[in-house]
């Protein structure tokens, strides 16, 4: 009995050893479209919109809301409960859940990232962001030129590691320091390439809906 309450205690103290060597536990999220699906990993240093956004998936908020702004080469946005069932050539993007969440900026725009949507100009000055609107970057390949002329203006100091990514993968640096980036894709990136190039109307909503349903995922 003695020997194998040792052996028990020796196992559990090499488990909980593994699980602290592991770090923290990863999110992750799959975007279900007509499209296909993208599978998005949440990022555990934007602990706010992670934890908004895992609590808004598991009440299904997300289900049957549209992608209701789309601009190749920039952005998918969705999130407006608004979007739910609305009618053709309605309006969108001025919903969300009664609340907004604390700016968490850091991390770039690089393509496949996803961010939070908020209102700009002087009524949002912290830069707070949209309870439930996101974006899906698409973005362009850049150069060093803009990237240059991006840190002059905004006081960014890109390294080595993040220029080769803006130039090889993409993404919308002129974003940068304005907009909390929350996650990324780990994989889908093909089928944002082909929602990013439906067709739309004058306000950039699709002409046939792009509707998500957005789940909990493992690994």
């Amino acid at each position: 009995m003695k020997q194998s309450l040792i052996k028990f205690t020796y196992i559990a103290f090499i488990c909980s050893l593994l699980m602290s060597c592991g770090g923290e536990k990863k999110h992750y999220v799959t975007i279900e479209t007509d499209y296909g699906t993208m599978k998005a990993e949440l990022y555990n240093s934007t602990p706010l919109h992670r934890d908004n956004f895992l609590k808004l998936v598991k009440e299904n908020f997300y289900d049957d809301l549209l992608f209701h702004r789309i601009i190749n080469g920039f952005m998918i946005q969705g999130g407006d409960p608004q979007s739910k069932d609305a009618a053709p050539g309605a309006r969108l993007g001025m919903g969300g859940p009664g609340y907004l969440i604390d700016a968490e900026i850091g991390a770039p725009h690089f393509k496949g990232t996803l961010a939070a949507a908020r209102t700009g100009g002087a009524s949002n000055p912290d830069k707070k962001s949209s309870g439930s609107q996101f974006y899906v970057v698409h973005g362009t390949l850049q150069t060093d030129a803009t990237l240059d002329r991006l840190q002059a203006q905004k006081g960014i100091e890109y390294n080595e590691a993040q220029r080769e990514k803006y130039k090889t993968l993409g993404g919308t640096p002129m974003l940068d320091q304005d907009y909390t980036v929350f996650g990324e894709l780990v994989s889908g990136m093909d089928v944002l390439d082909e929602i990013a190039k439906v067709q739309k109307d004058g306000s950039d909503r699709p002409l046939e809906d792009v509707k998500m349903k957005i789940k909990l995922s493992s690994k």
